[in-house]
């Protein structure tokens, strides 16, 4: 089997992307980040979502964009939205994290060793407007990082897989919901409730992953406190 190092936030795309790839027949490892996010909500579906697909591997890399700032995401300071994102590059989106997780996948694939293959479940349809989630960024990251590997030089080429790019969030949960995936124990609020982590309902994350739910006929099993 191929390897090949997933981007495993815990939430519903990279859930989805996870079992496409397994689906494709990949060995995988997956990656997850404890990058001073407001919660840790995220990661613990993310360690559900590794067991449910089967990853042969799961790191989790520790990396302070809360030293940063600059977003909701990671500043108590910044508000998350919850009355819609309104228009432009919201304050959810955090500096370069794509950016700074592909790095890091690469990193990771390159360590492994003949790994050549990064998944990541970014989408361009129905999401929230962050420049790093465009075909335009994943195409130059890759052609980025053969440039910049030892794998690259040396004729083993990296492919960035972006299986989501082009779909609606509908489309994507009835790919999940075919391949068996359990949505119920991923994880999508930008905000949830610090004491029992139920999610906000609110936010432009829970705004877009209900409208999934709804447009794809599918039951929404996110336990909401709003």
């Amino acid at each position: 089997m191929k390897k090949a190092i997933l981007l495993l936030s815990g939430g519903l795309d990279s859930a989805t992307c996870g079992l496409i790839a397994r689906d494709m027949g990949f060995e995988l490892h997956a990656l997850s980040f404890s990058y001073g996010q407001r919660h840790g909500c995220e990661l613990l579906a993310a360690q559900r979502v590794a067991a449910f697909i089967g990853v042969c591997g799961h790191r989790i890399a520790h990396i302070d964009l809360a030293a940063l700032g600059g977003s909701a995401l990671t500043s108590s300071d910044i508000d998350v939205p919850k009355d819609g994102a309104g228009t432009g590059i919201p304050v959810t989106y955090v500096p370069a994290r794509n950016l700074i997780f592909l790095s890091y996948a690469v990193a990771c694939a390159e360590a492994l060793g003949e790994c050549s293959d990064i998944f990541i479940g970014v989408n361009s349809v129905d999401y929230s407007g962050y420049p790093d989630c465009r075909p335009e960024f994943i195409s130059a990251f890759q052609k980025m990082a053969n440039l910049a590997t030892a794998a690259g030089v040396s004729g083993r080429e990296l492919t960035i897989h972006a299986p989501l790019m082009r779909l609606t969030k509908s489309e994507i949960i009835k790919t999940g919901v075919k391949a068996g995936m359990d949505y119920a124990i991923t994880h999508s609020c930008y905000d949830p409730d610090p004491q029992t982590g139920a999610a906000c309902g609110r936010c432009d994350s829970c705004r877009i992953r209900k409208k999934g739910f709804e447009d794809a006929g599918i039951t929404d099993p996110t336990l909401y406190s709003a």
